[in-house]
């Protein structure tokens, strides 16, 4: 059985604007939610970027069923981890149990503006590491001091502890995320249906534990109208995460896109309203192994028109197919 989630991408949406997308994402009878948690869009076009832990406090307290999760935060650079245990563990407490923390190695986009510079990618994932480890230790509910590698901790404790930990995720995108992933998180999550990611997570340590993925789509009943809004605010997507990672800002996506048409777009993200469309896009996802497909409505206007027909069509659809 594959599970299938709903995207609040802040990037593309207001805050409250995002909470009553997942009031309705619940209603329509998705599985679970994820949450992006950046401070700048990837491109101007998308024209949102508000504070995700505010979104997803707001979030627990307007729904009552769906999962909740970071997809996902970097504990490293614009975050202390200490900090980020602290806002997990009250996360899990509002949301009564329903909060995962998804952690990755972060973008240069939205960690630049803290002014300590981008370290290397073999840097970032030892800060990672490190930031899992402390936060797995304030959850335990001691005080914590440690002097690291990166970071240092004066004896920190977590007042607040809900009686279970949220289980963390590691974003993976290579062959060092993945050995940290395996021996680290409780489950990995990915943005590519590669099988090879996987089976890496696996080798590691991560044989038997959850496997989160993530898709755009692009749903309108004008289909060129659904390619037009897919080029305008995802083109970026298809860099890859060793690029994207990499560019400081809005603008620096502009550049590496600029030669992106609307046909390149259209290959790899499903427009339109044939729901065999979509069925189609997520099915590498399922085959790779994926038991959790989270999907990105391209658009913070289209969410509403999105979720009524996902409710009678798409979701549908996508049981039928994957169970």
């Amino acid at each position: 059985m594959v599970q299938i989630g709903y995207t609040m991408m802040t990037e593309q949406a207001g805050p409250r604007e995002l909470v009553d997308h997942v009031v309705r994402a619940e209603e329509a009878g998705y599985d679970f939610s994820v949450t992006s948690d950046h401070y700048f869009p990837w491109l101007r076009s998308q024209g949102h970027s508000p504070y995700a832990w505010s979104v997803l406090g707001a979030a627990a307290q307007a729904t009552s069923r769906i999962p909740l999760m970071t997809y996902v935060t970097c504990p490293t650079v614009r975050y202390h981890p200490a900090v980020v245990a602290q806002k997990a563990a009250t996360m899990q407490l509002l949301s009564e149990g329903r909060f995962r923390l998804g952690l990755g190695s972060g973008e240069n986009l939205n960690e630049h503006v803290v002014g300590g510079g981008w370290p290397s990618v073999d840097v970032r994932h030892e800060m990672l590491q490190e930031a899992v480890e402390i936060i797995r230790e304030l959850f335990e509910g001691g005080h914590v001091a440690r002097h690291g590698t990166h970071f240092d901790v004066e004896s920190a404790r977590l007042w607040d502890l809900p009686d279970e930990p949220p289980p963390i995720g590691i974003a993976v995108s290579g062959g060092q995320s993945c050995a940290l992933a395996g021996r680290l998180a409780d489950l990995v999550i990915a943005t590519e249906p590669k099988p090879d990611l996987l089976d890496a997570f696996d080798r590691h340590g991560g044989a038997g534990k959850p496997r989160v993925g993530q898709l755009p789509v692009c749903h309108d009943p004008d289909r060129d109208a659904a390619v037009r809004r897919a080029h305008e605010q995802f083109r970026w997507f298809g860099n890859g995460w060793k690029v994207n990672s990499e560019l400081p800002h809005p603008d620096s996506f502009e550049q590496a896109t600029q030669y992106v048409t609307p046909e390149d777009v259209a290959a790899s993200i499903p427009c339109g309203d044939d729901p065999e469309d979509f069925v189609e896009a997520v099915r590498p996802y399922a085959e790779a192994g994926f038991g959790e497909i989270a999907l990105v409505q391209i658009g913070g206007a289209s969410q509403m028109a999105y979720l009524d027909w996902a409710e009678k069509t798409l979701l549908p659809a996508l049981r039928e197919a994957f169970g």
